[in-house]
């Protein structure tokens, strides 16, 4: 499938992807849903309001109203967009003026968080990443906490803190206990990132109604990039015995868009075996429930042009997926609601190159990356931004989320 609208060749956003976000078009201050293609974004709420989309979701400033509506109304738009993108519905691409009425300029308009999120869960599923952090901290020859492979370890973040791709972070203040003497007050000197991949649900469930397994993948609305700010120094002080405190409530920076699994359907795959020990009854899955998506992490300093690439990873490694995450999460009887955000964890693969974090990837800081402009990077420093990319590719398509980046910026004087 073509589209009469110009895509570049390479683009993240060819026809056959079409994800979703909320835009203000240029001299607006109102938030509507959008969808990506090319270099473009389609106004949902004017194709909608024009009678182009048989639906009645997309006249709000969120894309809550379409992610409860559930499968059956998110395969009708699609549908409709690709038919009207395509030219196969020629009502877009012979009316000029519903062109110009429609259709932005991605680098004219702002992009905001494309819901309102009420609760936002990060678990710990790279059984790479856990295995590292456990051999830094614990003990080496037993790495993993004795439940890690038995069910999706996680914990609630905070939502309010969550924000879109291009807001600046403010390096956190808090306490850190460098010796053997007293905890100290001051800014993180740690500070890292996590490569995540996050998804949003759609149709919630009831409070004490778990979601089967079978059933999980028509609550995942889509996937967005997360970077999950973390203050090192601060969690190895505070997380015992209630785990991320002040080291995770700072700042998580998602993507703008989010890439929905019908988009995604192509890069399906196996992810790791799960036969030692076998999950119980409740978290088995079909073996293709990950997805190939090819995932990077970039920092720019100060004042700079170029960037250093720092890890090379892929999502296909998570050890828990995204069904057994949302089935464990509901099992106990938790409700979720639309819009809400559970994010994977650290990515982690299996070589140094692929680590999803300073703290790896520099191994606790004894071993520097070394710049492009001979500088060196134990963990993230004022001024740095960090850039998280990812593309799903196969057979000369490319479906991918576009980036989400975040300059830091120096710690509050206390």
């Amino acid at each position: 499938m073509t589209s009469f609208i110009d895509i570049p060749s390479g683009s993240d956003f060819p026809i056959q992807n079409l994800p979703y976000g909320v835009f203000v078009p240029p001299g607006s201050d109102r938030p509507r849903p959008g969808t990506a293609i090319g270099t473009m974004v389609v106004d949902l709420c004017a194709l909608e309001a024009e009678g182009l989309l048989e639906t009645d979701v997309f006249q709000t400033s969120t894309l809550n109203q379409f992610m409860e509506s559930g499968r059956p109304t998110w395969t009708l738009v699609r549908t409709s967009l690709q038919a009207l993108l395509s030219g196969e519905d020629p009502r877009l691409k012979e009316d000029a003026a519903l062109r110009r009425r429609t259709l932005h300029r991605q680098q004219d308009v702002r992009m905001v968080l494309p819901a309102s999120i009420g609760d936002y869960t990060d678990f710990y599923s790279s059984r790479e990443h856990a295995t590292n952090v456990g051999t830094m901290f614990r003990d080496p020859e037993n790495a993993l906490p004795p439940n890690w492979l038995h069910l999706p370890v996680g914990y609630h973040g905070r939502a309010s803190s969550v924000v879109v791709s291009g807001t600046e972070v403010r390096r956190p203040n808090g306490q850190t206990k460098p010796g053997e003497g007293p905890p100290i007050f001051g800014p993180s000197r740690l500070l890292d990132f996590e490569l995540e991949l996050g998804f949003f649900t759609g149709p919630g469930n009831g409070l004490g109604n778990p979601i089967p397994i079978s059933q999980a993948r028509d609550h995942i609305f889509g996937f967005v990039l997360v970077n999950d700010w973390s203050a090192r120094d601060i969690q190895k002080w505070e997380y015992v015995p209630l785990g991320p405190f002040l080291a995770k409530n700072f700042a998580t920076s998602i993507s703008p868009w989010i890439v929905t699994l019908d988009a995604l359907e192509p890069f399906r795959c196996a992810g790791p075996h799960q036969h030692d020990p076998e999950p119980l009854p409740y978290l088995q899955s079909k073996r293709d429930s990950s997805w190939d998506i090819g995932l990077e992490v970039a920092i720019q300093p100060p004042e700079r042009d170029e960037e250093e690439i720092v890890c090379r990873s892929n999502f296909r490694h998570m050890y828990w997926n995204v069904c057994q995450q949302l089935a464990h999460h509901t099992v106990g009887g938790c409700n979720t609601n639309p819009g809400d955000l559970m994010a994977s964890g650290t990515i982690s693969g299996p070589d140094k190159g692929s680590f999803g974090s300073m703290l790896e990837i520099t191994w606790r800081g004894q071993h520097p990356v070394k710049m492009f402009d001979g500088s060196e990077r134990k963990f993230i420093q004022d001024g740095d931004t960090v850039i998280v990319r990812g593309a799903a590719e196969k057979d000369g398509l490319r479906i991918g989320f576009g980036e989400v980046r975040g300059k830091v910026l120096p710690a509050h004087s206390v």
